[in-house]
């Protein structure tokens, strides 16, 4: 199974620069035996992809991980998705055991004051959460863009996860943020009020700020670390899915 998914990884990569993303989700489908799951974090580009899966009945599983931190615009958005759609976007959360241990452990608020911290808290949140979601499943759809982050441009369309033992497909991969937000309006799909409020990459609530003028799409994530390739492990090959004190990425 390993070698197949490997090589169908290849195939997918090489056909999905000549598809739409809609062409690509069903082309997925049609070559991926068994469970296909797409994690939403609610932002513009995965109401997108959850509008093309919705609208068009494509079988794909659209799951979010509430880390219990999110703006309550996010909430109101995933309301308001599941009432035009007709449809439940399914939802994973934080181990209740590991989670009082975090805080216990850190504070509640603990990932201010180091970077260990913070991907602590990202492994309970997040990262543990996205295991259980991806259990079982050969495919994983995400709405990664190129142009968010210079650790994300040298990704590809569709690629193995050897970690997961999973493809890995990103169907809009080379779409920018106006041809996103283009098609969100043309197409009336529901969208995080946020993102008009200079939210651009919309996080957890004590994680992410508005962005200044000039700043990159993703520099209102963990602003307050010096690191340049923010992330939260979920798309860090290899990150850990272990305990406090545990988790690095």
């Amino acid at each position: 199974m390993t070698t197949d998914l490997k090589t169908l990884a290849g195939t997918l990569n090489a056909e999905f620069p000549a598809l739409s993303p809609l062409d690509r989700l069903k082309r997925l489908r049609e070559a991926v035996s068994g469970r296909l799951v797409f994690t939403t974090s609610l932002g513009i580009e995965d109401q997108m992809i959850t509008h093309l899966i919705f609208s068009n009945a494509i079988k794909i599983e659209v799951v979010t991980l509430d880390t219990g931190r999110l703006f309550p615009e996010s909430y109101e958005v995933w309301r308001r998705t599941e009432e035009t759609y007709g449809k439940r976007i399914h939802a994973k959360y934080p181990q209740a055991e590991a989670l009082e241990n975090l805080i216990e452990d850190q504070g509640i608020d603990g990932f201010y004051h180091a970077k260990e911290f913070r991907l602590n808290c990202c492994g309970v949140r997040k990262i543990e959460p996205l295991g259980r979601a991806l259990a079982g499943a050969n495919g994983w759809v995400t709405g990664l863009r190129a142009d968010q982050s210079a650790n994300r441009h040298d990704m590809d369309f569709a690629g193995y996860d050897s970690v997961r033992g999973l493809i890995k497909a990103n169907p809009i991969f080379d779409w920018s943020r106006e041809d996103v937000a283009a098609f969100t309006k043309e197409n009336g799909v529901p969208v995080n009020i946020l993102h008009d409020k200079g939210f651009l990459s919309i996080g957890c609530a004590p994680c992410t700020r508005a962005l200044e003028p000039g700043e990159p799409e993703r520099a209102g994530r963990w602003w307050w670390e010096d690191d340049t390739k923010r992330e939260c492990g979920l798309h860090v090959p290899g990150a850990s899915e272990g305990t406090p004190s545990l988790v690095r990425a």
